[in-house]
């Protein structure tokens, strides 16, 4: 994507000066860097947005959230793969640890909140992280409650985030069935009708997640976003975000 830098200069030439661009220059840049998976020039970027006057709310969905949604797009459509959708989720995060107190600060809109964990017994997140980083990049608030997490861990969690979505991952089959103990907790407590669940990892298949009572099974990251997306605005009633 970067084959052309956005003020028209080829890889021959002379590097490239952030803060010599105009912005909607930076704003082509910064998506290039992003899907190239250059933390520091995004890092960078982030702050030459904020010296000039934007609001961080700005600097995310114009910059952040439109290169992670080509990410996403490149990632479903097999241009891009894992290793490098991670780099393009660790330059994301190096803006997001920027703009995350500032976006607190002003009270920047979200879509919604989601709780996502790898299940108890499996220790896996490499999935997870990416769908954490694609989610924030689509705007949500993510919490995240790390591997090996027993039921409680969950509960906990949705009483105190009041989140509209839990995620649940698992890349062992012998840890995919704990889901469904998660599920049942959740309705045990009342509050199944709440939340939308969402399941991922590598053994598991659309079959399994109606088996066991999710509410949608999601294959990459890019899904999970476009999943939560949809079903989040089917229950305001409105169209999908972005």
């Amino acid at each position: 994507m970067n084959d052309t830098p956005a003020n028209g200069a080829s890889q021959d030439d002379e590097e490239i000066i952030l803060a010599d661009l105009s912005d909607e220059d930076l704003v082509k840049q910064m998506m290039d860097d992003l899907y190239d998976g250059l933390k520091d020039e995004i890092c960078e970027a982030v702050r030459i947005f904020l010296d000039r006057g934007w609001a961080p709310y700005k600097i995310l969905t114009d910059s952040l959230m439109e290169g992670m949604r080509i990410v996403g797009i490149d990632f479903r459509d097999g241009i891009l793969f894992v290793p490098e959708v991670l780099l393009s989720a660790n330059a994301m995060k190096g803006g997001m640890e920027i703009l995350r107190p500032l976006l607190a600060e002003t009270g920047a809109p979200k879509i919604g909140t989601m709780v996502i964990g790898t299940v108890k017994g499996d220790i896996h997140d490499i999935g997870k992280n990416l769908v954490i980083m694609m989610m924030e990049g689509a705007g949500f608030e993510v919490v995240d409650l790390g591997i090996n997490n027993p039921v409680e861990n969950y509960m906990a969690a949705i009483d105190e985030h009041e989140p509209e979505i839990l995620g649940m991952s698992a890349l062992l089959t012998t840890t995919m069935p704990y889901m469904k103990v998660v599920i049942e907790a959740l309705k045990e407590h009342e509050k199944r009708d709440e939340i939308i669940v969402l399941v991922g990892g590598a053994p598991l298949n659309e079959e399994f997640a109606e088996a066991i009572g999710a509410d949608a099974y999601c294959r990459d990251a890019a899904v999970a976003v476009d999943t939560a997306k949809e079903l989040i605005a089917r229950r305001h009633n409105q169209p999908p975000a972005g």
